[in-house]
């Protein structure tokens, strides 16, 4: 029996009011994934007034979304949109640009697709 890895995995630092925000998009998303990474993110920002966000997405390895998870990621936007800066996307042509097209409509920062992590990583720090 072949198993087949799906999840978000999650890296969140902080220096200050600042955060660095790292994810790592697997297969097709499910509500449950969402169920475990939501309390990470709102814990992460909890009782930081104003907190100031950019984020890295790795979408090398998504397949998609459970239409349950669709909405718990636009949920998440909107609860957190405001607080990010700067969101690079790269990895998968196929999803890079839906996610950055559905994302700006929600995130206060600018939201970029690249090819590549190096290029991504370059421009979230210019």
């Amino acid at each position: 029996m072949k198993f087949k890895r799906h999840g978000l995995s999650i890296g969140i630092e902080r220096i200050g009011d600042r955060f660095f925000l790292y994810l790592k998009a697997q297969g097709k998303l499910t509500h449950r994934d969402y169920e475990m990474i939501t309390p990470m993110i709102d814990s992460a920002l909890a009782g930081v007034k104003n907190p100031q966000i950019n984020a890295l997405i790795d979408g090398t390895e998504l397949e998609g979304w459970e239409a349950r998870a669709a909405w718990d990621d636009f949920r998440l936007g909107l609860k957190h949109g405001g607080e990010f800066e700067k969101i690079a996307i790269y990895g998968n042509k196929k999803w890079q640009d839906i996610l950055a097209k559905v994302g700006s409509w929600f995130i206060s920062g600018e939201v970029r697709c690249f090819d590549s992590e190096s290029d991504a990583i370059a421009w979230m720090n210019s």
